[in-house]
């Protein structure tokens, strides 16, 4: 949107405050994870759970507030949702994962590289021309990342065994996340909020299950403290944290779709020194301060082409 909304149907509760709190949310969402994977739970499984305690919460709503939309759905439609979905489910199983190997400062950061993964797959899959302001971000974004890695590489020990996977693996997030984004435009243009995340959800829920059934993960016998700790990865960051962006930037300007993306990486990495203990080493910070320029110069540009539209 280039505009707010009109004064008349603007909410009670201040939208810019909504965004403050799914960023804090949002931030929480690596240290429930990573707190679920020290009381013994399977990353697979704990993403899978995350989505399946989501899309439980969602589903009466959905049924009984957003029947007829969900009925007009074609078989085009609900394929797209089940593809969308599979994106969201692998985003979350490889980021998750990440936490297992490399501190939550990179993975956070990293997996933040899906704007650049989204320019680079229109310029190459759609013929769209990468403005100059695209490509110093994502020339500065790699260079962050570059020195992320070389950070990480520094450190090793318990936050950080293989910094190496781990941030790959926090990549392969960022490349999964982006077509969910892209394809899930399509739905999002006609269903509503509700609607769109319930079955987004619901599909990443069923297509990760299917992955658990598969790879041969466990979902019951762990401490229940780690079911506590998945609940709450459900409650709060997927649903308070990424619902509340959603509405938010309904009543916002463009230029605050960049708060959340920005936002999560500061939060997160806060939490993880305060929470955690983790150590955030100067070439770190700069690679980090880096990389989020880079993202935030190439949500930017997007928005400028978003508005520049007739």
């Amino acid at each position: 949107m280039s505009e707010t909304a009109p004064l008349s149907t603007r909410p009670r509760i201040p939208p810019a405050l909504g965004i403050g709190v799914g960023v804090v949310a949002i931030s929480t969402a690596s240290i429930f994870a990573r707190f679920a994977q020290d009381a013994g739970a399977p990353s697979l499984t704990i993403a899978a759970l995350r989505l399946v305690f989501a899309s439980i919460v969602l589903l009466p709503f959905a049924i009984t507030r957003c029947r007829a939309e969900l009925a007009t759905m074609t078989r085009r439609e609900w394929l797209i949702a089940l593809l969308s979905g599979a994106f969201l489910g692998a985003h979350f199983a490889t980021w998750i994962t990440s936490l297992q190997y490399t501190s939550v400062t990179s993975s956070v950061v990293l997996v933040t590289f899906s704007p650049m993964f989204v320019a680079i797959g229109s310029a190459v899959f759609l013929k769209e021309k990468l403005s100059r302001l695209t490509l110093a971000g994502i020339a500065v974004a790699i260079l962050g990342g570059g020195l992320i890695g070389a950070g990480d590489a520094s450190l090793g020990g318990a936050s950080a065994p293989n910094p190496l996977l781990g941030n790959l693996l926090a990549l392969v997030g960022a490349v999964c996340i982006a077509p969910h984004f892209l394809i899930g435009r399509h739905l999002r243009r006609r269903l509503s909020l509700l609607a769109y995340i319930s079955v987004v959800y619901s599909a990443a829920a069923v297509v990760l299950l299917i992955a658990v059934g598969v790879t041969g993960s466990p979902l019951v016998g762990f401490d229940p403290q780690s079911y506590v700790y998945m609940a709450l990865l459900a409650l709060l960051p997927q649903l308070v944290g990424h619902t509340t962006f959603n509405w938010s930037l309904g009543y916002l300007p463009a230029a605050y779709a960049a708060i959340p993306a920005l936002g999560e990486p500061i939060g997160s990495t806060v939490l993880a020194l305060l929470v955690l203990g983790e150590v955030l080493t100067p070439i770190k910070l700069i690679g980090g301060l880096l990389t989020l320029g880079g993202i935030a110069l190439m949500m930017v540009s997007r928005i400028r082409s978003v508005q520049q539209q007739p």
